[in-house]
């Protein structure tokens, strides 16, 4: 069966774990290498990725490339401007078409549905880099950065402060399969998504919803939050102002545990989620968190084309 990676629920908990073991490993692995240099086992020469974006992207389209590179493999990098599919013609018959051409497709899009359209009609794997409903190769990168720091990754605390957006989703997902609660802080009006919260509380996920920033961030291990206006949408001021209670400030990083720690997938807004001593004290693990977006994306990678599990 063609594997995808479209949510994490996709990989499952034990597949999440051997990715990220694989990911720890070889990022060790590579230590003083030149950045363009393949890993010495190259497990992916030959192997094309095609990458297909609807939406800007900075991480997501280097880490993506930069990780084929690194397992020895290949991209082909398409806006859809550029393509046929910005044009008119199906996701299907993209599908298909794509799939007599490459090894793997990766689509970063505003509709989660093409996506699942997408790997519905591939003969090979699809990977989410980003829709409207979930991100879930940046929260691999995410729980790579929390097991590198904190030596574990189930039952930490994680609270977020702001949008209930598709990050939070991804959060969501993962602390209903590792075994880790997430509290969440929000305005009203900008929940998540209530099915998302089901399913992941229907497998068992420990979640609390709150209007209260202080009790979602009150004792956590790890503080995580995002921008309030997502690509596409405009400057709200209202949606500004319903959020500024909010913010992650030094007072609400006081709040949470002594030695938490704070992600943000960026690009960050700063002044807005999150403040300059916040994000660039030394509980922030940004670039960590950014840099672990390509060996996270190689352990998809692997997962998804059949060299792992």
């Amino acid at each position: 069966m063609t594997r995808r990676f479209l949510d994490l629920a996709d990989a499952g908990a034990a597949g999440i774990r051997l990715m990220l073991d694989e990911a720890v490993s070889r990022k060790k692995a590579r230590a003083g290498l030149p950045k363009g240099t393949p890993d010495r086992d190259a497990p992916l020469a030959g192997h094309t990725l095609a990458m297909i974006f609807e939406k800007n992207s900075t991480r997501t389209r280097v880490s993506f490339d930069m990780a084929m590179r690194q397992l020895g493999g290949t991209t082909i990098v398409m806006d859809s401007g550029g393509m046929q599919l910005g044009r008119g013609e199906t996701i299907a018959d993209t599908a298909h078409v794509l799939s007599r051409y490459v090894d793997a497709i990766m689509i970063r899009t505003d509709d989660h549905q093409k996506a699942v359209d997408l790997a519905k009609h591939a003969d090979v794997p699809v990977i989410n880099g980003l829709t409207d409903r979930s991100h879930p190769c940046q929260i691999m990168a995410d729980l790579q950065t929390v097991l590198e720091h904190k030596g574990r990754v189930d039952g930490l605390g994680w609270a977020w402060l702001g949008d209930g957006n598709n990050v939070l989703h991804s959060i969501v997902e993962a602390g209903s399969l590792l075994g880790f609660p997430v509290r969440i802080g929000c305005p009203d009006g900008y929940d998540p998504d209530p099915a998302v919260l089901a399913d992941a509380r229907a497998r068992g996920g420990e979640i609390l919803l709150s209007r209260d920033p202080v009790e979602a961030v009150r004792g956590a291990d790890i503080v995580v939050t995002d921008t309030w206006i997502s690509m596409g949408q405009a400057h709200a001021e209202a949606k500004l102002a319903a959020m500024m209670p909010y913010q992650v400030d030094a007072a609400k990083m006081a709040l949470a545990a002594s030695d938490a720690a704070f992600l943000h997938c960026l690009p960050a807004h700063r002044g807005e989620e999150v403040v300059d001593a916040v994000i660039d004290g030394p509980q922030s693990l940004i670039w960590d968190e950014a840099e672990n977006r390509l060996h996270a994306q190689k352990a998809v990678l692997l997962w998804c084309l059949g060299k792992l599990g």
